[in-house]
């Protein structure tokens, strides 16, 4: 009996030619995980940026005040939700790629989408900050 499990597990390791394959996968969805995680911060980010926005200008209303705001916030809520959406099938789709790839031994490194990414949330950043010194320079 022992030698057929080791004899069939010869035969399985002389089918896989690549030893690494399962350490491989794992990684793979590891990063996939990590898009997912991203993409869901980045929905609740833009999701708590957006609802704040619409309370606060609700409860000035309550108050009696007009809001000192012109709603942008609430537009960068949205595009930041709609964003971590985009984080998470770009990880999908980067993720059904790269298992392709290692099961037919032709892996790439991703090149495309980590720069747009990284572009994208760069021009983000810059937008809120830009957004934040207005209100910080105007609102006085």
């Amino acid at each position: 009996m022992a030698e057929r499990i080791a004899k069939r597990r010869a035969e399985n390791m002389a089918e896989n030619s690549n030893p690494n394959r399962a350490r491989d996968h794992l990684a793979n969805e590891r990063t996939f995980l990590a898009w997912l995680r991203t993409g869901i911060a980045t929905i609740v980010f833009g999701f708590a940026v957006g609802r704040f926005s619409i309370a606060l200008r609700e409860f000035m209303k309550v108050e009696g005040y007009t809001s000192v705001t012109p709603g942008l916030t609430t537009w960068l809520g949205i595009i930041s939700t709609v964003g971590g959406v985009l984080l998470i099938f770009a990880g999908l789709q980067r993720y059904n790629k790269t298992k392709i790839q290692l099961d037919s031994d032709s892996f790439e490194p991703a090149g495309f989408v980590i720069d747009l990414v990284s572009w994208l949330l760069g021009i983000f950043g810059l937008v809120l900050g830009g957004y934040l010194a207005y209100i910080a320079i105007f609102s006085k």
